[in-house]
């Protein structure tokens, strides 16, 4: 990378999060009008710093929005200012949110979990479950990165077993149990932007998407039941074999496992203060969860006596770790203008007048039936699931739906888990190939079309219900 477009990118990207924060209590114009300027910067050293082939979608998304603005608004400069501010939640959150995963390093929190719930392990689809759910615990602190650790932590686990029947049992675990989270884990920035934009009550989308991710995760390993069939090995024998290995490396041998306790009142604390917060200031989520995790992490380590780890890992983020989410940034930023500028003309009306008539031809088919295809489609060429559930919503938020906006933020976020698990141009496919060395169709498409499927049918059959009833 070079040198100087990593600094500028970190420093115009951080100082954008700051004003954000800044202006959110102190409304000023000057810093307004200096935070939509930080964001032309951000978008410049973005530029700078990625390579060709990572900036095309964030071009496109830009000269659309111009297009259209120039197109459609009456004050193009006025309305390119606030354009430029439209992401400013997401790039707060994005910012402060990975700062969670330097809590999860210092200890071996999931290790000694395996090792505590090893009764229940200690069948296939059992530890298939548990490796579902773990994936989707780890998620509220890691989003992605939930992605390459538990394969890294499973693949070490399971080091002599790599052949394709297993790399399905893993990989279809670890990229299910990821994708089912983007249906109700409040860390994960595409769900809660979905919930913020359509107006939905948190509480009733995260129970609803809860539902659905357990009833995905019992769907899923029925399919890893047959599939096991189908393989014709015995994992079950396999996995006691490793399981009893590694109940020998736990450093808690007794019933009480001090770490595990950690790592639950760690879990509660953490998102309990976040409710508890929104509750008595009434601040936004958006806002709420990274003002939160900022405390918390700092509270952690002042209270474990490891603040030189805090310092280590604060001067790694902000000399070289914000830069690695620099497509991420920029796209959302790029995204934020073509969204503040479609939501300014009438295209979703337009849209929306499509689905209409596609479903005055074909009359069992409604909305909600056909939003997950767009976001299915959208990440089939290179959209990954935050910046198709901020385009997406982002165009629904401007419409009046006749249904519960909860109904209408589980249709697109189950696209959302659709996209994540089969397209082989998504970040979670794209890390899980470079890890296990298969290709992004097998781990994609092959692996998990049926349950795709499958999974679809059982969402739309309950909205689809709902609606008729």
């Amino acid at each position: 990378m070079n040198r100087f477009a990593v600094k500028g990118f970190i420093f115009t990207v951080s100082i954008y999060a700051l004003l954000h924060f800044i202006t959110y209590f102190y409304e000023n114009a000057a810093l307004s009008l200096l935070l939509s300027a930080v964001g032309v910067l951000v978008l410049l050293s973005a530029l700078l710093l990625l390579p060709f082939k990572k900036i095309q979608l964030q071009l496109f998304l830009m000269l659309m929005a111009l297009l259209v603005l120039y197109a459609t608004s009456n004050s193009f400069g006025a309305d390119l200012i606030q354009a430029l501010q439209q992401m400013r939640s997401l790039i707060g959150l994005l910012l402060i949110v990975p700062m969670i995963s330097w809590v999860l390093k210092e200890e071996p929190y999931i290790e000694e979990i395996m090792s505590f719930a090893h009764n229940f392990l200690n069948k296939s689809q059992k530890f298939y479950f548990g490796l579902m759910a773990m994936t989707q615990v780890i998620s509220h602190f890691l989003l992605f990165g939930s992605v390459p650790m538990m394969y890294r932590f499973i693949d070490t686990f399971l080091k002599e077993h790599k052949d394709e029947a297993w790399e399905n049992f893993k990989g279809t675990a670890i990229l299910r149990g990821f994708g089912l989270s983007t249906l109700w884990v409040i860390s994960i920035p595409s769900f809660i932007f979905a919930v913020e934009a359509l107006e939905a009550t948190l509480w009733k989308s995260m129970a609803l998407g809860f539902v659905f991710a357990l009833a995905g995760t019992f769907l899923s390993v029925i399919f890893s039941y047959y599939q096991e069939k189908k393989y014709g090995v015995d994992f079950s024998l396999v996995l006691k074999q490793e399981i009893d290995k590694a109940l020998k490396n736990s450093r808690n041998q007794g019933k009480w496992n001090k770490d595990v306790a950690e790592f639950v009142f760690l879990f509660v604390s953490l998102f309990g203060t976040i409710f508890l917060v929104h509750e008595l200031t009434g601040l936004e989520f958006l806002l709420t969860i990274p003002l939160v995790i900022l405390g918390w992490t700092l509270f952690y380590f002042l209270f474990k006596k490891k603040s030189s780890n805090l310092v280590v890992e604060t001067r790694y983020y902000f000399s070289a770790g914000i830069a690695k989410q620099a497509q991420q940034f920029s796209i959302l930023i790029a995204a934020g203008l073509l969204i503040y500028a479609l939501n300014q003309s009438n295209v979703g009306d337009y849209v929306i007048s499509g689905m209409n008539l596609l479903t005055d031809v074909v009359p069992v088919l409604n909305i909600l039936f056909l939003v997950p295809f767009i976001v299915i489609l959208l990440g089939f060429i290179g959209l990954g699931p935050l910046p198709v559930i901020v385009l997406v919503t982002g165009v629904l938020e401007a419409i009046p739906f006749p249904y519960p906006p909860e109904l209408v933020v589980l249709a697109v976020t189950s696209g959302s888990v659709i996209s994540i698990i089969l397209s082989p141009f998504v970040m979670p496919v794209i890390i899980l190939s470079s890890i296990n060395g298969l290709s992004g169709i097998q781990n994609g498409l092959r692996f998990n079309l049926k349950f795709a499927i499958a999974f679809y049918i059982m969402v739309q059959l309950f909205i689809q219900t709902l609606i008729h009833l």
